[in-house]
């Protein structure tokens, strides 16, 4: 028998097998195609992947969220502007307040120099009833200035006279007739020196205190 048939046979079955081959193959990469593809796509939804009638509703949405965004961010803002006014304006308010009080105190002390008529009259004072009478005169914080000034000026006597100038009494009021504006008895009641001299510290400086602020840079007020 010819060996031609047998070696036609084996040609044919390789044929067979390569073209079984040929299909197989082009079947998978026919399948691996869509799963290549597949794996490369983005995780990440486009706007343009969303169904035409979704569009509106997911711009709407985004819209509404940055929105909403803004809005609490202006929310803040708008209370930590309202917040540092409240400070602003409670500071202005104590300011104001302090000033009040301080202007009250001084118009205290003076409205308090208008009673020097109530204190008895007498022929001789000690110096503990002068500063007794000075004590009732005007507001307590300004007790110890006032008395810095008069102890320097005349040791608290209501008769003191420089003997150079001719200033007169307790506050050493230059001349001492100036002290008639408060009473016509100055030269012998010290509730009387004291209220003009009281008006004169408030008048020029202040206050007691202010007076005897600058009493101590410039010796004299």
């Amino acid at each position: 028998m010819s060996r031609n048939p047998v070696r036609g046979l084996a040609v044919v079955s390789a044929t067979a097998v390569t073209a079984v081959g040929s299909v197989v193959g082009v079947a998978s990469a026919d399948t691996a195609r869509p799963h290549d593809a597949e794996a490369t796509a983005p995780d990440a939804t486009l706007l343009a992947d969303i169904p035409v009638g979704q569009q509106a509703h997911v711009q709407t949405a985004s819209l509404k969220q940055q929105a909403d965004t803004q809005a609490v961010a202006a929310d803040a803002g708008a209370r930590k502007d309202a917040e540092e006014a409240a400070r602003k304006a409670a500071a202005k308010t104590a300011t104001q307040k302090k000033a009040a009080a301080e202007k009250a105190k001084q118009k205290a002390g003076t409205t308090a120099s208008q009673d020097a008529s109530g204190f008895p009259v007498q022929s001789t004072y000690t110096v503990a009833q002068i500063q007794a009478i000075a004590r009732q005169m005007m507001a307590a914080d300004q007790y110890q200035c006032f008395s810095n000034i008069v102890e320097h000026e005349s040791t608290w006597n209501y008769h003191a006279v420089n003997p150079s100038s001719g200033a007169y009494g307790l506050v050493q009021a230059l001349p001492g007739s100036k002290m008639a504006s408060a009473g016509a008895d100055w030269q012998t009641n010290p509730a009387t020196q004291i209220k003009w001299g009281l008006g004169y510290m408030n008048s020029v400086y202040g206050s007691p205190c202010q007076a005897w602020a600058f009493w101590q840079v410039h010796h004299a007020y």
